[in-house]
């Protein structure tokens, strides 16, 4: 079997573990999206203004005739992504959004200190360097996805006009046009690193962003049973779908989840510069995206965030992003200890529970990207996020 030179080494490594997962994990480094990469490809004919509208047309209401005049391979994607799978039950997904809405202000810590890093210093952190979208635009990137976080567990976000469900989708599109972008640029490797955005790095930040989140979040204080977790698991599956990862490598429940990205991790080739620069480039982008621009208050922030997330992940890994020495013993139990004190709190004051949720949420709204104009449809334009302005 063919496998990116990068992944040689891993992929043996793994194998011995658990032979089909590595397998399946290896070979889709160089899947990308066939369906997604033609309508792309069809829509380079047009001008931006022409493909915002018609991507705007088939997200908002098919139906409408708008959509009629657009690319025929833009119309069958639509008409292909509005029909969920059997596997789906919306129903189902009820205990995980509560369950979010409950602990908001630790998932965002979780994602914070732990899932960013993991899901993006894998060698997806490749197309992050190159584009320069996290150098570039990084504090945006950050609320856009935290407000795709939030979309999709809104009741009914993921139904066919929720927002989570657009939201979704956009990032499909938005992949196969960098995907596009980074293939036509002489700075990415093929043979070494597989596909750009390729479905096993699509499939594997999945996982990190539920399951690992999972994990962080009961780290730091978080309650919540199987039916919960399975539930949240579930939300993020048919995101997953509408974003286009495959079956085989598009996590099934909680324990297919962390067993993806355990052997994911494996196959990973060791950490490399990009992994580093763009692990310190979430640290330090973390302040500006809640609000805080004063550089002394930053700096402080960014040195805390450092020792929760060093907590978080572990020693070996910080210590391979270079991450500053320090005194992190203590850092999770105070946090466990917060969220302790607040469910005590909640109990002996009821009434404090809608505003403590309140608190909770509109933080994670804060630190949420919500255009004037809408979910925008614009595409990037150019390779290097500097030169093709605000998407």
């Amino acid at each position: 079997m063919q496998v990116p030179t990068a992944y040689k080494d891993g992929y043996e490594r793994a194998r011995i573990v658990d032979p089909d997962m590595a397998t399946r994990y290896a070979t889709h480094t160089i899947v990308e999206d066939p369906d997604a990469d033609a309508v792309i490809n069809e829509l380079d004919e047009l001008t931006p203004h022409e493909v915002g509208a018609f991507i705007k047309a088939g997200m908002d209401e098919a139906s409408n005739g708008a959509l009629r005049d657009a690319p025929p391979l833009l119309q069958k994607f639509f008409e292909d992504v509005a029909t969920p799978p059997d596997w789906v039950d919306f129903e189902a997904f009820t205990p995980g959004i509560r369950m979010f809405h409950k602990n908001t202000r630790l998932v965002l810590a979780g994602m914070v200190g732990g899932v960013l890093v993991e899901g993006f210093t894998t060698n997806i952190a490749k197309s992050f360097f190159i584009t320069g979208r996290l150098r570039d635009q990084g504090v945006r990137r950050l609320q856009q996805n935290n407000r795709h976080m939030v979309e999709i567990f809104m009741p009914g976000g993921l139904d066919r006009y929720g927002d989570g469900w657009k939201l979704s989708v956009r990032i499909r599109l938005i992949h196969a046009q960098v995907r596009r972008l980074l293939n036509n640029s002489e700075e990415w490797d093929t043979a070494s690193w597989g596909v750009p955005l390729s479905a096993a790095h699509c499939g594997f930040a999945l996982t990190a962003f539920s399951a690992k989140l999972l994990d962080h979040m009961r780290q730091i204080g978080a309650r919540f049973n199987d039916e919960e977790a399975e539930s949240f698991i579930a939300v993020w599956r048919y995101s997953g779908h509408l974003m286009g990862i495959p079956e085989a490598v598009l996590m099934r429940d909680r324990a297919d989840a962390l067993r993806l990205f355990e052997i994911g991790w494996m196959c990973e080739p060791e950490l490399d510069i990009e992994s580093i620069v763009i692990a310190h480039s979430l640290v330090n982008s973390s302040p500006l995206v809640i609000g805080i621009t004063e550089p002394a208050e930053r700096r402080a922030l960014a040195r805390y965030i450092y020792a929760v997330s060093r907590a978080m992940i572990g020693n070996p890994l910080a210590d391979k992003l270079n991450y500053p020495r320090g005194f992190n013993v203590g850092v999770l139990a105070r946090l466990r200890l917060q969220a302790w004190l607040t469910r005590v709190m909640n109990k002996l004051f009821p009434k404090n529970v809608r505003n403590n949720n309140f608190t909770n949420f509109t933080s994670i709204l804060d630190a949420s990207v919500f255009d004037q104009e809408g979910i925008p449809y614009r595409m990037p334009a150019h390779v290097y996020a500097e030169e093709s302005g605000k998407w």
